[in-house]
């Protein structure tokens, strides 16, 4: 499609104000009220233990250059995924 050099720009914007707020409303009331945020975050940090435990030197060392370059967060204590 051609755009005339002539024709009239027009701006086009939206406003999502209202739609994320009534988006963050139905997922409050979606969860539970027994909902643990805390244990969620346990539960996350439980299966990453278990996903990144038990690698060979190869797959370590992977790891470790992929913790290096900041692309997977590091972890232990003192940081913050720990």
């Amino acid at each position: 499609m051609s755009q005339d050099s002539n024709s009239a720009q027009v701006v086009f914007e939206i406003d999502l104000t209202l739609e994320e707020a009534r988006r963050r409303a139905a997922v409050m009331e979606a969860l539970e009220t027994d909902w643990d945020p805390l244990a969620v975050m346990r539960g996350e940090e439980e299966a990453y233990d278990l996903l990144y435990s038990g690698l060979d030197e190869r797959q370590q060392e992977i790891y470790d250059m992929l913790v290096a370059a900041d692309v997977l967060p590091r972890r232990g204590p003192g940081h913050a995924a720990a």
